[in-house]
């Protein structure tokens, strides 16, 4: 049987993005501007659709809708916002434009004694509903926005050592799930972010990544270790996918030719939940007590400040907006308390007995 497979010319030794015939290609850093061939395939691991979108019960739920499509530029936010609204709507089985301040400060009660949310999604609720009543609503007067106090907690983020993380990938039998899950400890990548990956993201001949429309809207742009581009270029000579780094696998016959036509025809890249599930099976063979697919991006912030990076250099590397969402991992490196400890003993050994 001939093989379906487009005749792509092969991959050279300096841009991935060369093996993509000119006919095919988008332009680079303008994901929106895809050729009529390219139009159907989707880009985000994770979609998420537009609140405007969708059925409403009640007219002040479109017009909330509406307001969040204005206000914000990521349908994440939008959608997030707008269960916020859908869940007090569902709590209460009425329109939310008619509750009273009264209800929905049993409704905050009810959220935080009896259903312990975290604090993150307390405040989201805040923010959701203060939205919704004050600004379209028009009650300025309510002040049981300003009465909820949802501090974060805490708490430190898992974090393997380099050991747990070897063994953790070589658990991983098949390549085409390993290979990401190297990828994200190698770079530092959220899930999202690389699955999401094209062709055009990759600049062999420079080492480097580049992380379009990230967390934020955010681009940037991170080093790539030359193994890993030799991996990753390994990986798409598989299945020569004319846009995307990790297409879906889809169901079937795990036949080799099968599966390598299966992914070069994929619409959409490879579901988080394909390699979330993998790492906690393989983290629970391991006796692993703690760890998922973002705790491989917690370790490799941590073992890089251990071998001395600057801590500036890895808030760049992982695309946070600021410095202290970066200096938790300060107390994290194994490398740090050592050397603490053993100043410690020399300002111990100097003092009278």
């Amino acid at each position: 049987m001939k093989s379906t497979k487009p005749q792509l010319s092969p991959l050279t030794t300096s841009q991935l993005h060369d093996a993509v015939p000119p006919t095919t290609r988008t332009t680079p850093g303008k994901r929106g501007l895809t050729p009529p061939a390219l139009a159907p395939i989707r880009f985000a691991a994770r979609e998420y659709v537009n609140p405007v979108e969708y059925r409403h019960p009640y007219a002040s739920m479109a017009g909330f809708a509406k307001a969040l499509a204005l206000r914000y530029d990521a349908n994440r936010t939008r959608h997030a916002y707008y269960r916020q609204l859908r869940l007090l709507h569902e709590h209460f089985q009425c329109d939310p434009a008619n509750l009273t301040e009264e209800q929905l400060r049993d409704y905050f009660l009810f959220v935080k004694l009896q259903k312990h949310w975290q604090p993150k999604s307390l405040r989201q609720a805040v923010a959701a509903t203060r939205l919704f009543f004050v600004d379209l609503g028009g009650h300025e007067d309510w002040s049981v926005f300003y009465q909820v106090r949802a501090k974060d907690h805490d708490t430190l983020p898992a974090v393997l050592t380099r050991q747990q993380v070897c063994d953790l990938l070589r658990a991983i039998r098949l390549r085409r799930y390993r290979t990401p899950l190297k990828l994200i400890y190698c770079c530092g990548l959220r899930l999202s972010e690389c699955l999401g990956l094209t062709i055009h993201d990759i600049r062999g001949a420079e080492n480097k990544l580049f992380i379009r429309r990230s967390k934020g809207h955010q681009d940037r742009c991170v080093p790539l270790p030359a193994s890993m581009c030799q991996e990753l270029r390994q990986y798409w000579k598989f299945h020569r996918h004319p846009l995307l780094i990790f297409p879906n696998v889809g169901r079937g016959d795990n036949d080799p030719q099968a599966l390598a036509q299966r992914m070069h025809k994929a619409t959409s890249p490879m579901p988080c939940s394909s390699l979330q599930r993998l790492l906690i099976v393989a983290r629970k063979q391991l006796n692993i007590p703690d760890a998922s697919v973002h705790s491989l991006r917690h370790s490799f912030a941590t073992h890089l400040l251990e071998a001395g990076v600057h801590l500036h250099t890895i808030q760049k590397l992982l695309g946070h907006k600021q410095i202290t969402s970066t200096m938790v991992y300060l107390h994290l490196t194994h490398q740090t308390e050592q050397d603490a400890l053993r100043l410690m003993d020399e300002l111990c050994r100097g003092l009278p007995r």
